[in-house]
């Protein structure tokens, strides 16, 4: 067992869960081998332990507290899995403290606010089984990309919690409030001709680069007039563009990638890529809309019960919201209100130097240990 939060969260960094989607930048990737490290770590505390496999060698990770079942239950979420390694200028895996700080990939995002929340519950374990509230522990997988981990895990599980606290590095803010996104690939068809004779073919790029403008210049204003209070209004983002072959061909095939980022006020009444979709068959534009991966906004009301108990057992942090996007949406979306806390900022999240500092992390430990005693 480690002796401290600090020593915790280094074993964690040093567990690779590189998520293999994309460019892991490394072959040590996958949730497992971190979620079979927790495993005998929850059991010591009387937790009844579940990997529930979503994909090979990719489970969520269950663990339910001990005492009895009639009792309510909230749960502690942060995700197993990590964004790539590459490119990083320190170990990735090293976990080193120094200059105040640990190192490492997850140190910030999201092992740092699993290691504050996991240290809370071991310096309880004399108190789990007797408390009125029955606090669960559940590592998603697959947060970084999809977030298969928490959509199965609130399809199978939600109903059985009435409150959810997600690791995600917000300074010990509670984060009630966050963005959704919708990605979609746009492409566009064309005939390829010599590009000596561009009347005999027809520019696939050209048409997707106009169609672009016009979703610059018409459909993001429209999307700027769902604003919230806290969030803003939504954005679009144009974030890759590809096509053609060679300068002396005229292009038969082109794609971008988009990232509209999404507030609830827009998605009250109807889907995002429903809203596209709407906007493209209203103009006309001769772009089809492929591989629509869509994600709930998330809000949270700062009157609910328990965010009106956490602020009291905890004034010092405060409710806020988050430009960003998390496992706590899929939550809320089936009903099980939620919100991201957790020590470290999102500013070190996902970079080629991730650390959390000593301090911040101790804090976290501190903030997770008060609340627990705080529920007796």
């Amino acid at each position: 067992m480690p002796d401290s939060v600090v020593e915790l969260l280094q074993e964690l960094i040093r567990i690779p869960s590189v998520n293999p989607d994309g460019d892991p930048g490394t072959e040590y990737t996958c949730e497992a081998n971190l979620a079979a490290w927790l495993t005998p770590w929850l059991a010591e505390m009387g937790y009844a332990v579940t990997l529930d496999e979503i994909l090979p060698d990719r489970p969520n990770l269950i663990a339910r507290a001990p005492g009895p079942n009639n009792r309510p239950r909230i749960l502690l979420g942060p995700h197993l899995d990590t964004v790539g390694v590459g490119g990083m200028s320190i170990d990735p895996f090293g976990g080193e403290l120094r200059d105040g700080r640990i190192w490492g990939r997850g140190a910030s995002d999201t092992k740092g606010p699993m290691a504050a929340m996991l240290w809370g519950l071991y310096e309880n374990r004399d108190i789990l089984e007797s408390l009125p509230v029955a606090v669960d522990f559940v590592g998603f997988m697959a947060e970084e990309s999809s977030q298969w981990g928490s959509k199965e895990f609130a399809k199978n599980y939600a109903a059985d919690y009435e409150f959810a606290l997600v690791g995600e590095p917000t300074s010990l803010d509670l984060v009630h409030v966050t963005k959704g996104a919708l990605w979609l690939t746009l492409v566009t068809e064309g005939i390829a001709a010599h590009s000596s004779q561009p009347e005999r073919g027809e520019n696939a790029i050209l048409k997707l680069t106009r169609s672009l403008d016009r979703l610059d210049r018409e459909l993001r204003p429209s999307l700027e007039q769902f604003t919230h209070p806290v969030l803003g209004s939504p954005t679009l983002n144009v974030g890759v563009i590809s096509g053609g072959t060679r300068a002396n061909i005229i292009p038969d095939h082109a794609q971008a990638q988009i990232d509209i980022r999404t507030v609830p006020t827009l998605v009250a009444d109807q889907t995002a890529l429903g809203f596209v979709q709407k906007f493209v068959g209203t103009h006309d534009l001769p772009i089809s809309l492929t591989n629509p991966v869509e994600n709930p906004p998330m809000e949270t009301p700062v009157e609910h019960p328990w965010m009106q108990r956490l602020l009291s057992i905890h004034p010092s942090s405060t409710a806020v919201g988050a430009p960003w996007f998390s496992d706590a949406a899929h939550l809320s979306a089936v009903g099980l209100p939620s919100i991201c806390v957790g020590p470290g900022s999102i500013d070190q999240a996902h970079t080629k130097d991730e650390f959390i500092s000593k301090t911040d992390l101790e804090a976290g430990a501190d903030w997770f240990t008060a609340l627990l005693r705080a529920l007796e």
